[in-house]
């Protein structure tokens, strides 16, 4: 969960999360003897918290095609982030209590001095991520780049626990993943195309308004409509189809651009790991080479504790609203 938060600073991609944390943990997981669902369950899952906590890349889809500011919505991210954290340690907390899972001992401080300097020079990689976008040295596609090229002269050179035969698995994996994401991404941006088309969710949606619900019943209809969509379509063709057809909705119920945003990239969030689309789930599933029925009951069963943070961001909005509001109150102008 940490490493998953860590994570979501720099991406703001939950698939790469998904991939990246796989390739690590899973296996990882597997030796310690936790079951195969729940390796899956918990890094998929935890995977999603790259699209809540800032810089997220719905949040910027978001800003520039429903016109919020991306500034306001980065800040919106942080507490409902923090409280998906929070709820699932809580989850794992209860898994590894029923489930009897080990534990170890607390290591001393001069154990964690040793193994903080050995981490050092992994740890610039958010540095040069972060710092290399703030100063302006490039753009976040070319950082991503940058970091790949510093990570791979690190293991060969620093740390030597790849060699050439390792860079070619390496390619060869990465190439295999990305084509099953991109597979994906392609079939539900054409599902999607087609529903826009034959303006299907205008047919669904167009009655809505007379329903005359107040803002409460608006943000959970809203949220109830992107945890649909979000099981059947990426979540950024969802944005530009559903996201602005719903917008005059939350406006006409009063509910504050930021808050809608926010009601919506939270919903979003949990298609990542909903059958039939599931693209977190799926590519941890492939990672670990189980079938996804296999592990959709610990799936569920942690997204449960995750529907009771998106309420809560529904019926309070100043759970989103408080820090924008307190930092740069001019965002929400």
């Amino acid at each position: 969960m940490v490493l998953s938060l860590f994570f979501a600073g720099i991406s703001g991609s939950s698939t790469a999360d998904a991939a990246s944390q796989s390739k690590i943990f899973i296996e990882a997981q597997r030796r310690e003897g936790y079951d195969d669902s729940f390796s899956v369950a918990i890094t998929a899952v935890s995977s999603v918290l790259a699209v809540i906590i800032p810089p997220s890349i719905l949040m910027i889809v978001w800003g520039g095609v429903l016109s919020v500011s991306i500034g306001a919505l980065f800040l919106a991210g942080i507490i409902p982030g923090l409280l998906l954290v929070a709820v699932q340690m809580a989850t794992v907390h209860a898994y590894a209590k029923l489930r009897k899972y080990p534990t170890y001992p607390r290591a001393t401080f001069v154990e964690f001095l040793k193994s903080a300097a050995v981490s050092v020079p992994a740890l610039m990689t958010p540095v040069i991520i972060i710092g290399g976008k703030i100063f302006g040295w490039f753009t976040a596609t070319e950082s991503a780049a940058v970091a790949v090229l510093y990570a791979g002269a690190l293991s060969i050179f620093v740390y030597r626990e790849i060699d050439l035969k390792g860079v070619l698995h390496a390619f060869a994996d990465t190439g295999k993943f990305a084509s099953v994401t991109l597979f994906c991404v392609g079939t539900a941006s054409a599902f999607g195309w087609l529903m826009a088309y034959y303006k299907i969710p205008q047919a669904l949606l167009s009655g809505v308004s007379a329903w005359g619900m107040g803002w409460v019943a608006t943000g959970l209809f809203i949220a109830f409509v992107f945890l649909v969509v979000g099981c059947f379509l990426d979540a950024i063709p969802a944005i530009i189809i559903v996201g602005t057809i719903l917008q005059p909705i939350a406006a006409a119920a009063h509910i504050d651009p930021v808050h809608f945003a926010m009601i919506g990239i939270v919903s979003l969030a949990f298609g990542l790991v909903t059958p039939p689309y599931g693209l977190c789930l799926m590519i941890c599933c492939k990672i670990a080479e189980m079938r996804m029925a296999d592990a959709l009951k610990d799936v569920m069963l942690m997204l449960l504790p995750m529907i009771g943070v998106l309420v809560l961001v529904i019926v309070w909005p100043q759970l989103v609203l408080f820090l924008p509001g307190l930092i740069s109150p001019e965002f929400l102008k």
